[in-house]
């Protein structure tokens, strides 16, 4: 178990990363009892969630602290080598809201564009082409790069605070 905090609006499958701990619970023993444990656990962390939610939203970001962190996320998603083309979409791309309520120049609406995750933006294959890009839909990659934006955007609130 993890514990997340999901936007209604989007429904990106943002997980909270490394700041709240995760649950295993082996499927041996008082398997039942484990889980309901675990449950609790992950419940204890919403606080600290909510704490960090209001302290990325309280951190505001000028464009080029933005563009730095969509650059990061670009590198996180494609992780180039230094033989690889650029990736196929750019900065401005990652960082352009959906929605009218995702235009703001906070530290949690920077990092909670879904654009990187949901896919459907077009750019340049390797080869030049006109491609769009796809969605992460595994749920390894998906809590993988979240919970590397996560580190970056917690990082980024602690260097302004």
């Amino acid at each position: 178990m993890l514990a997340g905090m999901f936007r209604f609006v989007c429904q990106n499958g943002m997980v909270c990363g490394e700041t709240v701990g995760e649950v295993r619970v082996p499927h041996k023993g008082n398997i039942v009892q484990n889980v309901i444990n675990g449950a609790f656990d992950v419940l204890d962390g919403f606080d600290l969630i909510r704490e960090q939610k209001a302290g990325m939203q309280a951190v505001t970001l000028n464009r080029d602290e933005r563009n730095v962190f969509a650059h990061a996320a670009l590198t996180l998603r494609y992780d180039p080598t230094e033989d690889d083309p650029p990736p196929p979409i750019t900065e401005a791309q990652v960082l352009n809201a959906r929605r009218f309520e995702d235009r703001s120049d906070d530290l949690w609406t920077t990092f909670n564009q879904e654009n990187l995750t949901r896919g459907g933006l077009h750019g340049r294959s390797r080869s030049g082409r006109a491609m769009s890009t796809r969605p992460v839909t595994g749920i390894d990659q998906n809590v993988k790069l979240n919970r590397a934006l996560w580190v970056l955007a917690d990082a980024m609130r602690r260097l302004k605070a």
